[in-house]
């Protein structure tokens, strides 16, 4: 018992002679002139590590200090100047810290950006900001779909409808009726009968953002009622980067199934023929006639079918396709000079893939049978189709922009290829009520290229921007080859029967277009009212030549062994694959003007347009 008292005892006076470390330095730290509290200001006792930070209320704490010391404190707060006080004490009252704002002028500060309308929140803005009725789709939005081309994108536009998978109907005006830009510049039309602009063309991968304005406006020409839609591919890249992407699709109805086809040249894999379905000398070539036995012409029209450039190969084979392919590739680079930045994007995709219909109804009626509550058949047919296509896109686009930022020069180019290689096979009842049975082989190519050099620059109260862009565009049908057999002249029995039972067509379509425009935006300050003038001018040459030239092959009616006993495959010793009877062959060859043009246009406009919506009263 006198042994735990004396532990006891022992205990006390050791506590009793260590110093008292158990104090502390309260208070608040406040702004000078509001008197509010400010919170996260940091406490430093100098000298020490301790440290402690106001909180919500501003109020702080510092814990184990010695009651017999002075001690300096250090309070820094950003915005504040820094505060020292000398001589305070664990012992001392509450504190109150009264800090004095920092008030300093500053040079003028420049930030320097990059405006991106490749985001959903880019173009919100862009559509609440706009005087006129939009509707828009960013990149981003595109990447969290499976589509593969414009066409497909621009059909999830409120308003859009697409027709054939490409043409773009607006508010239920059809593509005539709409007017395309690409990246600031008017593009030429794929068809050769109207004004329509292929959107299928234009990879997905390739696009930045795209805008169909439903208003009219100043600003851009005025031949649209529709829609004008602008598509502007990507530009300046926000990081270095390379990737590649290999992808593919697969169907039931073609993958692994017979597959129909005739032979192509060696680039059709590319989307490019080469030149196994051209005349030689092309389409206005003058072609070796077709001679008799005494070496003189049959007629005026007689043409032979060899030595001509005639693709005589009417063979048709069968494959089974694996499946689709697509490739992609892209690198962007990015390089600063001397503050300067200098932006580089390239693109390359490709496609090929094959698409099977079998079994295609064809018909043709005549007025319904409403007595037997039937419809009544003028042509009663059933198709099947094999096509195979082909896609071959690139882009390579540079931006240059100035170390202010207030000067950015872009060349964007853009290059796509496309061809489709059919065959298809027809079997049923003509209108003449003959049965029948025709083949079409079938070969189109299209190529567009749309470059531009733009430039765009902010001054101190306007922003100019230019463009200088050429475009072309082309379709050609080398060598559309059909044949049709019926049994007109002996029931039952497939035949020749007219002189125009085999044809053959060529058709071509070219485009370019130059244009060029300039617009500035000037901004007026008339004390608080601050209104905007904006003008521009566009001016714009096209030339269009659309050429066809049409052969009929000559050959005795009543043929009856153009095709095998399937009624499916030309056999050999037949018109159609035996070169030996080509010789005696005879082609009807005529320089067809029907529907064949070419032209050229010129025009300049300009506008002009007040906007008084940042005026402030």
């Amino acid at each position: 018992m006198n042994a735990k008292r004396g532990i006891i005892v022992l205990g006390l006076l050791s506590a009793a002679s260590m110093p008292t470390w158990a104090q502390q330095i309260k208070g608040v730290v406040i702004d000078q002139k509001s008197k509010e509290t400010l919170i996260g200001a940091v406490i430093t006792v100098d000298g020490t590590n301790v440290k402690a930070i106001t909180n919500i209320d501003g109020n702080f704490q510092i814990d184990g200090l010695d009651k017999e010391k002075t001690y300096t404190l250090y309070i820094n707060y950003v915005g504040y100047k820094t505060q020292k006080i000398d001589g305070v004490q664990a012992k001392d009252a509450d504190q109150v810290i009264a800090l004095q704002p920092d008030e300093q002028q500053l040079k003028e500060v420049t930030v320097t950006a990059v405006e991106r309308r490749n985001t959903d929140a880019a173009m919100i803005q862009v559509a609440k900001s706009s005087p006129v009725i939009v509707s828009n789709v960013s990149a981003q939005e595109i990447s969290r779909t499976q589509d593969t081309n414009a066409g497909e994108v621009i059909r999830r536009v409120p308003g859009v409808s697409l027709i054939d998978d490409k043409f773009v109907m607006v508010r239920g005006l059809s593509q005539r009726y709409n007017n395309v830009w690409v990246n600031g510049g008017a593009v030429p039309s794929s068809e050769a009968d109207s004004r329509a602009f292929s959107f299928d063309i234009i990879p997905s991968s390739q696009i930045d953002n795209l805008t169909i304005v439903k208003s009219p406006t100043a600003e851009y020409p005025a031949d649209y009622s529709g829609g004008f839609i602008i598509v502007n591919t990507k530009e300046i890249p926000a990081e270095n980067s390379f990737n590649i992407a290999v992808g593919g699709n697969w169907n039931t109805s073609s993958a692994f199934q017979n597959f129909s086809y005739s032979n192509g040249s060696g680039t059709d894999f590319l989307g490019f023929d080469n030149g196994l379905r051209n005349l030689n000398g092309g389409i206005h070539a003058d072609l070796n006639p077709q001679l008799d036995a005494n070496g003189k012409p049959v007629g005026d029209y007689a043409t032979s079918l060899l030595g001509n450039g005639f693709n005589n190969d009417w063979l048709i084979k069968n494959r089974k396709p694996l499946g689709d392919l697509k490739l992609a590739a892209s690198l962007n680079q990015r390089w600063m000079l001397g503050g300067r930045t200098l932006g580089m994007l390239t693109a390359l995709n490709y496609t090929n893939e094959y698409r099977t219909y079998e079994n295609m109804e064809n018909n043709l009626y005549g007025i319904y049978d409403a007595a037997n509550d039937k419809p009544n058949y003028l042509r009663h047919s059933v198709d099947d189709q094999y096509n195979n296509n082909v896609r071959l896109g690139a882009m390579l686009n540079f931006t240059f922009l100035s170390k202010d930022g207030n000067h950015k020069y872009q060349l964007k180019n853009i290059f796509n290829q496309l061809a489709t290689s059919r065959y298809t096979w027809r079997d049923g009842v003509s209108a003449q009520s003959n049965l029948e049975r025709s083949a079409e082989y079938y070969y189109r190519s299209r190529t567009t290229y749309n470059g531009q050099l733009t430039g765009k620059h902010t001054f101190t109260s306007d922003a100019l921007d230019w463009s200088i862009g050429y475009a072309y565009a082309n379709r050609h049908l080398p060598d559309r080859r059909r044949y049709l057999i019926d049994d007109a002249l002996e029931s039952g029995v497939y035949a020749l029967s007219t002189g125009n039972d085999i044809s053959r067509e060529w058709t071509q379509l070219d485009e370019h277009i130059l244009s060029l425009g300039v617009n500035d935006k000037h901004h007026f300050k008339f004390g608080n009212f601050e209104p905007d003038l904006l003008v521009g001018a566009y001016g714009e040459y096209r030339s269009r030549e659309y050429q066809t030239r049409n052969c009929i092959n000559s050959v005795a009616l009543g043929w009856t062994s153009l095709v095998g006993a399937d009624g499916y495959t030309p056999i050999a010793g037949s018109p159609l694959l035996d070169a030996a009877s080509f010789a005696g062959w005879t082609g009807f060859d005529t320089v067809s003007y029907i529907g064949a043009f070419d032209g050229s246009t010129n025009w300049m406009s300009g506008w002009t347009n007040f906007d008084p919506q940042n005026a402030q009263y």
